[in-house]
């Protein structure tokens, strides 16, 4: 499998349709990963759709969500636990239950906080499900490399979600960078800020300073795209944040800085925050420079993911008037069928990692078990070797980057080395 590109609008779909099971139930499934499921649905991709969350209470909130039922009229999901459970009552476990009872190399998708990535992505691994998390996928080395072992052994399909990926921005960077038209970079900058209403969300309740930070949770998508457009690994990550009290008095991380030092001396510095204003113009703030050196010449690259050519002015006085908005990240829009479909980097991401799920089983009719065995693990090892989805084999310098950067900020930024081919890469402080 070389080509995990978008299928055109009517495209027949490349394998038979499969279930989605959907763990987690917040905003991202709201904004993102259910819109996504239910278009891929619709056109014959996926079959079921359920959707486990540790109450009801989420459950409901998109059950009844107006912009979903105008985008996809008729379009539902299996709740677990169901609606009718009262909101405050919890169901810690209920996902274990809904994975158990999927038929094998099914899809589970996980979108829970950080620290239980590892938890819900093993039990679907046990349970003969092909997986796609939400990034980063661990907080730990050494449990990436246990998904890639154990999902090598029963040839399952791993993604991460790192949508930046499929950005026709990064896209063009890449092919651009591989050949050589920049240099090799050596010095850039990142900020990833998103809105301050975060605060009042269920972030409250997770995003605290002993679990995760904004490096962790949102500055990893810069690391993650700097490798993925130069193929440099990091060496060392240094990471410093602020401490504020969230509205529920629970204390986080809710600024950071981090430094990341490449293989080639190259330095990347990457600032994030739970802080860009509710009424300012953009929805977030964001955006990546990178300065590289050539032949008695530099060369340099510049996106500004915050400002994407297109401002809008609403005549409504409900929220903010006027609107920086991104036709590429994530958008529903008018199509041939009914309701709306989506587009923008983030849907074709998640289209991207079905499809490649779905493409590891496909068309093994006939063949032995083992025969069947070996052909999933050459198509997955394809897909490793392609670079352009996430997965555990391919993508765990991020997995360094991200446990060196816990120990770092725990740690008042101290700098913290990662050293390859060693059994423990990151280095203690």
């Amino acid at each position: 499998m070389t080509d995990v590109s978008s299928e055109p609008i009517g495209a027949a779909p490349s394998a038979a349709p499969f279930d989605i099971l959907i763990v987690g139930g917040g905003m991202i499934t709201a904004d993102l990963i259910l819109p996504s499921v239910y278009h891929l649905q619709r056109t014959g991709r996926v079959g079921r759709i359920l959707i486990s969350a540790r109450t009801s209470e989420p459950l409901r909130a998109l059950q009844s969500h107006q912009e979903l039922a105008r985008a996809f009229p008729g379009s539902t999901f299996e709740a677990h636990p169901p609606l009718s459970a009262p909101p405050d009552v919890p169901y810690p476990d209920r996902y274990r239950e809904v994975i158990a009872s999927l038929a094998p190399r099914q899809m589970v998708i996980v979108a829970v906080p950080d620290a239980l990535h590892y938890a819900v992505v093993r039990e679907a691994l046990a349970h003969e499900q092909h997986v796609l998390c939400v990034k980063p996928l661990v907080l730990r080395h050494a449990e990436a490399m246990d998904i890639a072992r154990l999902a090598h052994d029963r040839g399952l399909f791993v993604g991460v979600e790192y949508h930046k990926r499929f950005d026709r921005r990064a896209l063009v960077a890449r092919r651009a960078y591989r050949e050589g038209r920049f240099g090799e970079f050596m010095m850039g900058e990142a900020r990833l800020y998103e809105p301050y209403y975060y605060r009042h969300s269920n972030f409250q309740t997770w995003f605290t300073c002993e679990a995760t930070d904004p490096f962790t949770y949102v500055g990893c998508h810069y690391v993650d795209l700097v490798s993925f457009i130069t193929g440099l690994r990091p060496t060392s990550v240094s990471v410093d944040g602020v401490r504020r009290a969230f509205p529920n008095g629970q204390e986080g991380y809710l600024w950071s800085s981090g430094r990341v030092r490449y293989e080639n001396g190259a330095m990347l510095t990457v600032t994030d925050g739970l802080g860009y204003p509710d009424a300012a113009a953009g929805m977030n703030d964001q955006g990546l420079v990178m300065y590289c050196e050539g032949a008695d010449a530099t060369g340099l690259i510049d996106h500004d993911d915050h400002q994407r050519g297109v401002q809008y002015a609403s005549v409504s006085t409900d929220g903010v008037r006027y609107r920086y908005v991104s036709p590429d990240f994530f958008q529903l829009v008018p199509w041939e069928g009914a309701g709306y479909r989506p587009i923008g980097y983030g849907y074709d991401s998640i289209a991207a990692n079905v499809r490649a799920a779905r493409h590891v089983d496909h068309d093994l009719a006939g063949l032995t078990s083992s025969a069947a065995m070996a052909e999933r693990r050459k198509r997955l090892a394809a897909i490793d070797a392609a670079g352009l989805l996430a997965t555990p084999a391919n993508s765990s310098t991020n997995e360094l980057v991200i446990e060196a950067a816990r120990r770092s900020i725990v740690n008042d930024g101290i700098l913290v080395p990662i050293v390859y081919d060693e059994p423990a890469p990151v280095r203690r402080p």
